[in-house]
């Protein structure tokens, strides 16, 4: 399948910082590959990518990681799916739909470019967006967003956050189990860098880059307006994209959409529901329509809700990988919380 034509990033970076980019980029990117395809290893733990992989051997397709074919892959009569973004640190945008070819876009690494596709394809019925936990790779996203869509019977976009020293850094200094604190280390990081190392906050940051309206600093390098990268595409995407009226997070996703919300227009926000699992976050809408799932066994999701009590609280863990025991079942509870009856907060 092949990759979305790219589409060239505009703003205005003085030439200086490009340079000391493009000299730091070859040293810092393959650190932040290796870093990503950890995370990725995660996926394998936390997303349905054994359903995921399944269902598309299913219907004709075979997932590529990017990884070098055998004889026996490459006379493989099925088309093959690329997915090797899930080492790709710059992030991108996927429409996932279950139920219909070509089932998974080619990686969006534009948000203008996305914003024009979804546009442009106002027919498809795209209303939902997903966004999944720290770090996730393409693979976790395109998984946890097959889910929703086999739920729903519609397409999903799923977000991929860009993957920069400004994640790394609280990842390595535990944030992934404080997703509050997570969150102001990322920020604090990207500032520092932003204003003292331009060239290596640029890295990783090309999704960034390409959204309207992001923030930057005086070096024309992109900075957080909403807390991280995942919430800035959050926000972007709600903005860009009207039709989007619902939205689903699993762990420090969550997260992403609650700060994501906070900034946008009352008009815009009464028009939004919000499903989340692993994480329960705080319901601020002035219409709080939430359906919130957080497993009596998950520990982890306990950590990081602040106390904030969910709708429903099913006997499960953190997982969403239903080839684990006392896994989230997306696909089921996603089908119950869309149900007439369903215990979604309303004031």
């Amino acid at each position: 399948m092949p990759d979305a034509p790219a589409s060239p990033v505009t703003d205005a970076i003085p030439a200086g910082t490009l340079a000391i980019y493009n000299l730091q980029k070859p040293f810092v990117e393959p650190m932040l590959r290796v870093c990503r395809l950890a995370n990725t290893a995660l996926d394998f733990l936390f997303y349905d990518v054994g359903v995921l992989t399944a269902s598309l051997l299913a219907k004709g397709e075979t997932v590529s990681t990017g990884a070098s074919a055998n004889a026996s892959s490459a006379r493989h009569p099925l088309d093959s799916l690329d997915l090797s973004a899930q080492t790709n640190p710059s992030g991108c945008v996927i429409v996932v739909d279950a139920n219909l070819a070509p089932y998974v876009t080619p990686p969006f690494l534009d948000m203008k470019q996305f914003l024009a596709y979804a546009a442009e394809h106002q027919d498809i019925g795209l209303h939902t967006l997903a966004i999944t936990g720290v770090g996730s790779s393409a693979y976790g996203s395109v998984a946890f967003a097959w889910d929703c869509s086999l739920a729903l019977g519609e397409p999903v976009a799923a977000i991929v956050p860009g993957y920069g020293l400004a994640d790394v850094v609280p990842q390595a200094l535990g944030g992934w189990f404080g997703f509050e604190m997570h969150d102001a280390l990322q920020t604090a990081t990207q500032d520092f860098l932003a204003r003292y190392a331009p060239g290596l906050a640029l890295i990783g940051k090309d999704l960034a880059r390409s959204t309207p309206k992001h923030g930057k600093a005086a070096t024309g390098v992109p900075v957080f307006l909403h807390g991280s990268a995942a919430s800035d595409d959050v926000h972007a995407i709600l903005e860009g994209v009207p039709g989007i009226t619902r939205l689903i997070g699993h762990s420090k996703g969550a997260l992403a959409i609650e700060n994501a919300l906070r900034s946008l227009p009352d008009e815009r926000t009464k028009q939004l529901s919000v499903l989340t699992f692993g994480c329960v976050i705080a319901e601020e809408l002035a219409r709080k329509c939430y359906c919130q799932y957080l497993g009596w066994v998950d520990a982890l999701g306990l950590l990081n809700s602040s106390g904030h009590q969910p709708e429903v609280r099913p006997f499960t863990q953190h997982s969403t990988n239903t080839y684990l025991p006392l896994s989230m079942h997306i696909t089921d509870l996603v089908r119950s919380a869309m149900a007439p009856t369903a215990p979604t907060s309303h004031s």
